[in-house]
């Protein structure tokens, strides 16, 4: 049974999909652009991914729904005040049901500001984590109630086609009682303007995450492939869609499995205003 905040992210997820480009919109040039790498970027994905750790081993698809959307922006266009709601599910493949192990829901309200070649996104989050029914049968896991909520800062500077970035978080409420509070996250990224594929280029980014609960251990995730930005028919907006080989190591990214590390290595498509 989903809680109400739950209900209330994918309810937000549904209205951000389903706002219309209009005739004059163009491809969103967000103040603060979207993280390539980091797992817990709001936007539509799937992807089939090589998985070992003392979880689940073996093929699991990850699938996240999501987007992160402005509502308020200033006069100048250095400051936006937006809305990102996301879902994010693993599913066994390796059983017949294809369980659903874990589903985390996010939501949060990013303030960006952009000065330049520099941003700055600060963003009060909240995420809660649930267990899949299947999954809890079948392996009887340790259940931790996972929820908290955090406030995170993060620095952006671009160098021509090179982008690095970095900051962190700190959880101001959580369950468990004794979850540490700290999280350092920084990247770099990787966007050449073009490289004569028409529409399409190549993208490459890492992203490295280290948390206070996991003695500051580094979380790895690794992202190359091809995006490729799609009109939408019948307005001028555009969404970027990218097929990426994609790589992760450290600390598990989702779900109440954050005391376990994990290794990954697969193939993802996906879809981003």
């Amino acid at each position: 049974m989903l809680r109400a905040r739950d209900r209330v992210v994918l309810a937000c997820i549904v209205a951000l999909v389903t706002v219309p480009g209009g005739a004059a919109a163009q491809e969103v040039k967000r103040l603060f652009a979207p993280l390539l790498a980091d797992p817990k970027q709001p936007h539509f994905f799937a992807a089939w991914l090589s998985v070992k750790s003392p979880i689940v081993s073996g093929t699991v698809a990850n699938v996240g729904l999501g987007e992160d959307v402005a509502f308020a922006s200033g006069r100048n266009g250095r400051w936006e005040i937006s809305v990102a709601a996301g879902v994010f599910s693993q599913f066994n493949l390796g059983t017949r049901s294809i369980d659903l192990i874990n589903t985390d829901f996010t939501i949060g309200f990013p303030l960006a500001y952009r000065a330049g070649a520099g941003s700055l996104r600060l963003k009060l989050y909240h995420q809660s984590s649930h267990l899949g029914d299947e999954f809890i049968l079948n392996t009887n896991p340790t259940r931790v109630n996972l929820s908290f909520e955090a406030v995170e800062l993060l620095a952006s500077r671009e160098f021509g086609e090179v982008r690095a970035y970095g900051g962190g978080e700190y959880i101001v409420r959580h369950e468990p009682a004794d979850l540490q509070p700290g999280l350092l996250h920084a990247g770099v990224e990787f966007r050449p303007r073009s490289i004569g594929l028409g529409r399409g280029r190549m993208i490459a980014a890492i992203d490295a995450k280290s948390s206070q609960e996991r003695k500051w251990r580094v979380g790895w995730s690794g992202r190359v492939g091809l995006e490729v930005r799609v009109p939408l028919q019948g307005t001028a907006a555009v969404r970027r869609f990218s097929v990426q080989l994609q790589g992760y190591t450290g600390p598990a990214p989702y779900g109440q499995f954050y005391q376990e590390n994990v290794r990954s290595l697969g193939v993802g498509i996906h879809l981003a205003l």
